[in-house]
């Protein structure tokens, strides 16, 4: 199981660098065209935002592993004995329960934009929506393996800290 999480894990930090880096090079292309050094390009501001999409749907489960996403740990960890521990199991329970009551109407979404295309790219948007898709089954996976996680107690559900994990 934790082999899973390590590739899973370093699949989505390679995903989310990736994502990251077609940002920095739209935004260059944008900013060469702006200033003169080349003819300005209609599509740059289109991959822009949907390379933010999928760097957010890749980003999400790894900040969620991490607790880089908003927590209330302040009040649940002033909590006495075991009760920390119960609330992380059921908030990781909600957050995999809430992803996985999301597919379906994700696909839904996702398959809707196979009729469409996007503007400038002539991407279709299936390819574009796909990346919410991504988004929930990250989270799920991340939130469903750290309940399983808790459940045989190889981790107590804090989120692992970036600095941990090497």
């Amino acid at each position: 199981m934790q082999r899973i999480i390590q590739v899973l894990t370093g699949l989505a930090r390679i995903a989310t660098g990736l994502s990251f880096g077609v940002i920095i090079i739209a935004v260059l292309v944008q900013l060469a065209g702006r200033s003169g050094l080349m003819t300005s390009v209609v599509w740059s501001e289109e991959l822009t935002r949907f390379a933010l999409l999928y760097l957010t749907a890749f980003g999400v489960g790894l900040s969620y592993r991490s607790g880089n996403l908003v927590n209330v740990d302040i009040l649940s960890e002033a909590l006495p004995g075991r009760l920390p521990w119960i609330l992380r199991l059921i908030c990781a329970v909600i957050t995999c329960g809430f992803g996985l009551a999301l597919i379906s109407a994700t696909w839904f979404y996702v398959s809707i934009g196979a009729r469409q295309t996007a503007p400038s790219l002539g991407v279709r948007m299936d390819w574009i929506h796909a990346s919410v898709l991504v988004a929930v089954i990250l989270l799920s996976l991340f939130a469903a393996f750290r309940v399983i996680g808790m459940l045989t107690g190889t981790e107590d559900g804090t989120p692992e800290r970036l600095q941990e994990d090497h």
